[in-house]
Formats: structure tokens, C-alpha cells, sequence
């Protein structure tokens, strides 16, 4: 049988409608969007300029406040990296760095390079046992020294959705700039005011039904002079991000951005998080103790349940799922060497119960027969693995 995918979180599939605006870039319209002498490189360029008009109608921005990227670590990247190097090459006396404990690897391991290749003084916001942002803590770190605080939207493991609202204003106080990793946000929730209380934030095609390999990062328009590129070259999108544009994936990414920014959308957020409910209940009358991480149902992502299976391991019970249903032990983008989640143990939890820990993220397409099917996996798992104990 097919395998049954509850991994969204991790990557979804490309919608129909977004992959049938990309097909004839691929083959028809192949110019190069910066060919500038032909109508083959106008089409092209035209294209992607449809698509960035697309990404920040989605936030709430202009056109020419969206930077192209290959996804949304290197837009993380371009966002810390390059405002502190501009920071450090201009003498700014602003030289601290705040970032939530929970999170993305490519955030925290970032914010590593600022602290021991720049001399960046960087340190982490706590967060309280569901994963949200102790609003009394950032205000205590918060000072006329601190640069860049980044903080992401909706958390990747537990699926926490945070007020970007009442931390932009608290932010915005002291005069740093606000950075969102907004990866997981669009699946989630409604961005359309994104741009309004962030001064960048990242986003991920591949987390909202467009193709892998491109995303973006939204810059304030009067923030761009204060960004250093990481990669030079030709000069392409304002020069803060070189490099022939991939039109395909451009326009697969715009058209994922009006999709998600749709009321189709909306109304497929309400029924996936009906839909997630059902699955959370179906999952508490197992013979075996769960235990669930994170916000309450209605203050998470949509698709998102992350629960612990007492006196289980996650590995283990994963093994023993494949090839039939795919879900994770927490983030995608590692090296693949599983290691206790950095979110569960700052959230409170031991080891032992980390390890224990299966994310479950359900998606659009999600159906309640495959809800079915899935809790008869995971109850056979756990039956097999019982077995083993004895």
C-alpha cells in the first residue's frame, strides 16, 4: 500500500494548480530572467516579478521588499548574517543578538558564527513549558545594544503559534529589528499582517504546497542599505542576492503564496485542525499512555500534534511503521543522526521523555480514512514492540 504521510511539517506536496504554473517554464519559456535584450528573458523576468508581487501580497509587502532564495535557511542566513556583518563593518554599537530558545537549527547555529567569528554577544529568549516566548524575559534582555532579536512564528516541533504582534511592539521599543522565521506560519494561520510587524521574515516553499529549492526573505525597504550580501555577484535583487533567478521555482512559489493566501486556504486550515482533533482523540483511547506537547488545540499549528508514548522510543516505533506511514522524532533539516530534540528539552522535558516523542503533522489532504488507517499502524507498532519487551 502507499505510504501514509504525516510529515507535513517536514515538507508537503506541490499542489496541482502551483505545478501547472511551473511546467512551461521548464520547456516553453526557458530565458534567462535577466537576459534583458530579448522578449524569451522579458517573459521570464515578467514571470518572476508576477511571483514576488504574489509572495508579498501573501505578508502584506511590496513587491520589491521580497529577496529570492534557495529556501528558508539561506534566507535565515541573509537575515543574521548579513545585518550583523553590515553592523560590525559600520561600527554600530549595536552588537547583541536575541534568539528564542526553540529555535531552528539554522537560527541557532547562525547565531553560533555571530557569537564566535564576529564577536556578536548573543543570547537566548526563554520560552515556558508549551513553547511561548516569557514576554517578561525579552523585555529584560531587551536594551539599546541588542541589533537583531529573531524569533520564528510557529514552532516546527510542538507547533506553538506565537503573538508576533505583541512582540513586535515590545521589540520595537528599544529600536532593534524583528526577524521572523515564517517557514512554518502560512500552513498555519493567516500571514497577511506579517509584514506589518516584522522587519524580515523568512519563508519556505516546500512548507506550503510549492516545490523545494526557493524561498524568500522579506526586507523592510528602508532595512535593505543595512544588509551585507552572502553572495555576490551580477547584482541581481538589489543586489543583496546574486545569482541567475530559477523562474520555475519562482512561479511555483508565487503560486503557492496566492493559494495559501486564499479563502480555499482558510477554509482548509479550519478542517485540517478538525480534522487534527479528531486524530488526537483517536490517539488518547490506545491501550498505551500518551502524553502531548505544546499549546492547547487551538493555539497550534493546524496540522500539528507532538506526543510521547511512555516507556516507548520514537525510533523505535518509527522503525516499526516503515514503509507504511511516515512521520518524525522532530525536525527534518538535521544531518540525519538522531539526537533528543533541543525544543522538548528546553520545554522542560528529560531525555528519556524526549526520546519518546513522535510528531505527527497532518496536511490538506489528509483524509479521515487515512487517520484510520494510521491509528491501526501506530496501535500494531506499539502491540509488536510490546511483544518485544516481554
Amino acid at each position: 500500500m502507499k505510504t501514509l504521510y504525516l510529515d507535513h511539517q517536514a515538507s508537503t506536496p506541490v499542489d496541482d494548480r502551483v505545478l501547472q504554473e511551473m511546467l512551461p517554464f521548464f520547456s516553453e519559456t526557458f530565458g534567462n530572467p535577466h537576459s534583458s535584450e530579448h522578449a524569451s528573458g522579458w517573459q521570464s523576468s515578467a514571470a518572476i516579478d508576477t511571483a514576488s508581487q504574489q509572495v508579498a501580497d501573501l505578508i502584506g509587502a511590496d513587491s520589491d521588499e521580497v529577496i529570492f532564495t534557495s529556501g528558508a535557511t539561506e534566507a535565515n542566513n541573509l537575515a543574521l548574517l548579513g545585518l550583523a556583518r553590515r553592523a560590525a563593518l559600520t561600527g554600530s554599537s549595536r552588537r547583541r543578538v536575541l534568539l528564542s530558545a526553540i529555535e531552528h537549527k539554522c537560527v541557532l547555529s547562525t547565531g553560533r558564527i555571530l557569537a564566535d567569528q564576529y564577536g556578536n554577544k548573543v543570547d537566548l529568549v526563554p520560552v515556558d513549558q508549551d513553547g511561548y516566548i516569557i514576554l517578561e524575559e525579552l523585555e529584560r534582555l531587551l536594551d539599546e545594544d541588542v541589533l537583531l532579536v529573531s524569533i520564528m512564528a510557529v514552532n516546527n516541533e510542538i507547533g506553538t503559534i506565537q503573538d508576533i504582534k505583541v512582540l513586535s511592539e515590545a521589540i520595537r521599543k528599544c529600536g532593534a529589528v524583528f526577524h521572523c522565521d515564517a517557514a512554518q506560519a502560512p500552513t498555519a494561520m493567516s500571514v497577511k499582517n506579517l509584514a506589518f510587524h516584522t522587519d524580515m521574515a523568512s519563508l519556505s516553499a516546500h512548507k506550503m504546497y510549492g516545490p523545494k529549492g526557493i524561498g524568500a526573505l522579506y526586507i523592510r525597504r528602508d532595512l535593505q542599505e543595512q544588509i551585507e550580501p552572502q553572495i555576490y555577484g551580477g547584482g541581481q535583487q538589489n543586489g543583496l542576492r546574486s545569482g541567475t533567478l530559477p523562474t520555475p521555482l519562482c512561479v511555483g512559489m508565487g503560486a503557492a503564496a496566492k493559494f495559501m493566501g486564499s479563502a480555499e486556504a482558510s477554509k482548509k486550515r479550519s478542517m485540517l485542525r478538525a480534522r487534527t482533533d479528531r486524530f488526537l482523540d483517536m490517539l488518547t483511547v490506545l491501550p498505551w499512555p500518551t502524553q502531548f506537547y505544546g499549546p492547547d488545540r487551538d493555539k497550534r499549528h493546524a496540522g500539528n500534534i507532538s506526543v510521547g508514548f511512555p516507556g516507548f522510543n520514537a525510533q523505535d516505533i518509527l522503525g516499526s511503521l516503515q514503509p507504511h506511514l511516515a512521520a518524525s522524532t522532530g525536525s527534518a533539516c538535521t544531518s540525519g543522526i538522531p539526537e533528543p530534540s533541543h525544543v522538548l528539552r528546553t520545554i522542560g522535558l528529560a531525555a528519556e521523555q524526549a526520546d519518546s516523542v513522535i510528531r505527527f503533522s497532518l496536511g490538506f489532504g489528509t483524509s479521515d480514512d487515512d487517520l484510520e488507517r494510521a491509528v491501526q499502524l501506530i496501535e500494531q507498532a506499539l502491540t509488536n514492540l510490546s511483544s518485544d519487551f516481554i
